[in-house]
């Protein structure tokens, strides 16, 4: 996909952001928030909303961390399992290493999500740990999350 770029989302682009992780397969390994939520946050300096067109969505928060400890809180693209993250991560590191203080990305995903497991993998995230039965799933089972960090030197060593 040439000239795919990564811009900052604003208040329209929501619905768009609500259909992607409301998708048919990301209701057992993907938050989503209520619209109310969403219009907060994207105004929210510590918060972080981008769209590449076509594509997906991602959402950074934490953005105020002193110590440059940011968050990847959500990231969606259309199709899953269809090659879109490995053109959308770029897109996302680029934007948050080039444009930020971060020093350190750090994520977590659901357990047993091995597709997200090995494209955070792919870019170069290591996994750090895991937070035992953290999350509450709609269905009311519960799931542990794997926690996995990015370095910026690591960042900048494979670009």
């Amino acid at each position: 996909m040439d000239g795919v770029s990564l811009r900052k989302a604003g208040a329209a682009d929501i619905p768009y952001i609500m259909a992607t992780e409301r998708l048919p397969g990301y209701e057992q390994v993907l938050g989503r928030f209520a619209e109310e939520r969403h219009l907060r946050l994207i105004s929210d300096p510590t918060w972080s909303y981008h769209v590449a067109d076509g594509i997906g969505f991602v959402i950074f928060n934490e953005l105020d961390d002193r110590d440059g400890n940011y968050s990847l809180k959500r990231f969606a693209v259309e199709r899953m399992s269809s090659g879109l993250g490995s053109i959308l991560m770029p897109l996302a590191l680029d934007w948050l290493f080039s444009n930020t203080a971060a020093h350190r990305l750090w994520l977590h995903h659901i357990d047993g999500n091995e597709a997200a497991h090995r494209l955070y993998a792919k870019f170069g995230f290591q996994q750090e740990g895991r937070k035992r039965e953290a999350v509450a799933r709609a269905d009311g089972s519960r799931a542990d999350l794997v926690l996995m960090s990015l370095l910026r030197p690591e960042w900048a060593a494979r670009r």
